[in-house]
């Protein structure tokens, strides 16, 4: 009974997409194409979902068939919803000509052809939309510089510049030349310090094995590569023959990062050493309001005081906003990923910054404030579930630290 209501649902909005099509043509063969290309759609995307292997998790199929999926019905959606206003309006004419008219005819008036071409219209943006997402979109890397200034910064690293990037979900991809691409563009930052935030694979740690040697490339700066855990890296969206297999991926998933020459930070912190000044990185396993709860904050900062400058590598940014912001030890700046914009928005910078994302998280993409401290949200290198882009585009962050000038 659970399957039956979205069906139900895809099927009304097929009724009122045929009628958009019916009001605009008459031509039978035209109606009869739309039909059968329709039926054919349908019928393949019932099938698609309903033996979904949760053992296997999302791959290149299922990103196809959710990306078909939304295509094929986020457009109908959008026009569906114009006919059905207008046979609100319909019903409302027709009461009134029953009561009022003398004159009885039809109960409800013929639909009206400019509406239907008004709901054509609608639908044609969110298609062109996802179809750009999906083609050109979820490729379309963008570098974001932001400068930071803190009184307390230690004056060695005045102007250092920190790289990161967050969210790959390498069994998403199917462009080589793309992804080179990007790690090019992550070179020739020329920072002094990369910063990965988690989510290297979606389940699976051999999807990011074809891509090894490509994320190798990433050049090793004076300060080093470290890395942390997301949600995806547990393994949990899927189901498992074994626990031991389970705890295999994962030990797998963890070795991954050792292999393209990161450092992973497992719930502990590094003292970053440069000329006679030190920070500390520190790195938590995945902490997330929603999500698994491996973070341990106060194991990583064992050792470190209120007047260490400390950067914390956090996936999910809800870390931030739960445990970190007011916490009394003091974290100058936390990065995190995670919510990926949600794959689409709308961004004008100094105009707007809209996607629904927002609505669940307070923290969601660029930077964000609080009595001196900071949390930047990388948008994600990769894509998951919708296999594109729209509005809200593939990040690589460039973050320059600064020492605030004294007034004299």
């Amino acid at each position: 009974m659970r399957g039956l209501l979205p069906i139900l649902i895809l099927l009304i909005i097929e009724i009122y997409s045929f009628q958009v099509v019916k009001t605009i043509s008459r031509n039978k063969w035209v109606l009869l194409i739309y039909l059968i290309v329709s039926a054919v759609l349908f019928f393949y995307l019932i099938y698609s979902f309903s033996t979904f292997d949760r053992s296997k998790g999302q791959n290149k199929y299922t990103l196809f068939v959710i990306g078909l999926f939304l295509l094929v019905y986020v457009p109908k959606l959008f026009a569906s919803l114009i006919l059905i206003l207008e046979d609100i309006f319909r019903v409302f004419e027709g009461a009134i000509k029953y009561f009022v008219d003398e004159h009885k005819g039809a109960f409800l008036p013929e639909r009206r052809k400019f509406v239907s071409q008004i709901a054509l219209g609608l639908a044609a943006i969110p298609f062109s939309s996802l179809l750009y997402g999906i083609t050109i979109g979820k490729y379309n890397f963008k570098v974001i510089k932001q400068t930071l200034s803190f009184d307390d910064l230690p004056e060695d690293f005045d102007g250092v510049k920190i790289t990161h990037i967050s969210d790959v979900h390498s069994g998403s991809f199917d462009n080589p030349e793309k992804i080179q691409y990007a790690i090019d563009l992550i070179n020739q930052q020329n920072s002094d310090i990369v910063l990965f935030t988690g989510d290297i694979v979606n389940t699976h740690a051999a999807e990011m094995h074809p891509w090894i040697e490509t994320f190798k490339k990433i050049h090793n700066p004076n300060l080093g590569k470290f890395s942390v855990l997301g949600n995806h890296d547990y393994g949990e969206y899927v189901s498992w023959p074994t626990k031991a297999e389970k705890q295999q991926n994962f030990e797998d998933i963890k070795d991954l990062h050792r292999q393209i020459d990161f450092k992973l930070l497992l719930n502990e912190h590094v003292k970053i050493k440069k000329g006679a000044s030190e920070i500390a990185l520190v790195g938590v396993e995945n902490w997330g309001v929603k999500f698994k709860q491996a973070g341990d904050l106060k194991k990583a900062s064992e050792g470190l005081s209120k007047n260490d400058f400390k950067i914390l590598m956090s996936h999910d940014p809800s870390h931030w906003e739960y445990e970190v912001k007011e916490h009394p030890n003091h974290y100058h700046l936390t990065l995190s990923g995670h919510t990926h914009g949600l794959q689409f928005g709308i961004e004008i910078p100094g105009v707007i910054k809209w996607s629904p994302v927002q609505y669940i998280y307070k923290q969601w993409a660029g930077l964000y404030e609080n009595m001196g401290r900071f949390i930047y949200v990388n948008r994600g290198f990769g894509f998951h579930a919708y296999p594109g882009r729209v509005g809200i585009m593939p990040e690589i962050t460039v973050i320059e630290l600064k020492k605030s000038k004294k007034l004299t």
